[in-house]
């Protein structure tokens, strides 16, 4: 029997009692927040994910992903709500501070044998962390013979696979500087990042709320942009962890909304425009499970 396509059209904005259902999943699982009134954004994101399920009814699909079945669609489901807005050089500052003071020691110190991470959180299509790889290439022109290496984790395992495939669209490489386009590729889908910086960067799927596989600590840890859509205490949560995660004197870089509290119990200081430094003080952990 041929089921007719306008039979799964999906159901309008999700009333306020399904809305606030879907919201208490995503925050439970993802530290997201959904506000009230934002009924139409959610209607919109998944509404081909209700297509593709052949479902007329928000109650049915809250039913599915709040089941012990229901553990891949709940990832779609995320993925689906998850804002992913990212493009290289974003806020170019922080590629500034990298370049002229956060890299030049880090670099001498892997040319003196010593190892360096740098973790982008929230990486989304890895487009900040290639930036940050351009950045450091543009530096070392030896970096193959050190060992540094970039960590790109993201919630969402479709911006995961698109980092890992690194092509990217003509478009979107206008905001990388011209001297570093060399690390570009041509290819009939677009652009990709040329093999030498590939091989620096590991993409792992990460929600920030889990517990993390990670032993070891970085010298640079990017999440910008990220933060902002969970909850205070959320937040306050992940600044401590990050704060954690770093070696002496590391640096922390946050997106252009975002403000990590400082105080007493807290090691950071301002280092910038939304950066900070962990103090120079502590002991360093060891080797990590991602590399």
């Amino acid at each position: 029997m041929t089921v007719q396509s306008s039979q799964f059209n999906g159901p309008s904005a999700p009333n306020e009692s399904e809305l606030a259902s879907i919201a208490r999943v995503l925050h439970e699982h993802a530290g997201i927040v959904i506000a009230p009134g934002k009924g139409s954004m959610v209607q919109s994101r998944l509404a081909k994910r209700l297509r593709a399920l052949g479902l007329n009814d928000y109650a049915s699909y809250i039913a599915l992903v709040t089941s012990e079945a229901g553990l891949d669609e709940r990832r779609a489901m995320i993925s689906a709500l998850t804002t992913n807005v990212t493009h290289f050089f974003r806020e170019n500052h922080h590629f500034e501070t990298l370049r002229k003071e956060a890299l030049p020691p880090l670099i001498a110190r892997a040319r003196a044998g010593a190892k360096v991470r740098i973790w982008s959180a929230g990486s989304s299509n890895g487009q900040e962390v290639f930036s940050i790889a351009m950045v450091l290439a543009d530096l070392a022109s030896d970096l193959a013979s050190l060992d540094i290496r970039l960590l790109a984790t993201d919630i969402d395992p479709h911006m995961i696979a698109r980092g890992r495939d690194a092509v990217y669209d003509p478009a979107t490489i206008d905001t990388i500087p011209q001297p570093l386009r060399r690390f570009l590729q041509a290819e009939e889908r677009g652009w990709r990042i040329a093999p030498e910086l590939r091989t620096l960067v590991t993409f792992r799927e990460l929600n920030l709320h889990d517990s993390w596989p990670m032993k070891g600590r970085f010298d640079v840890i990017f999440c910008r942009n990220v933060v902002i859509y969970f909850d205070p205490a959320a937040q306050l949560r992940l600044w401590q962890r990050f704060e954690a995660a770093l070696n002496p004197g590391g640096w922390l870089f946050v997106g252009h909304s975002e403000r990590v509290p400082l105080g007493a119990q807290s090691a950071l200081t301002t280092a910038g425009i939304t950066t900070y430094r962990l103090k120079e003080t502590g002991s360093k952990s060891g080797e990590a499970q991602w590399h």
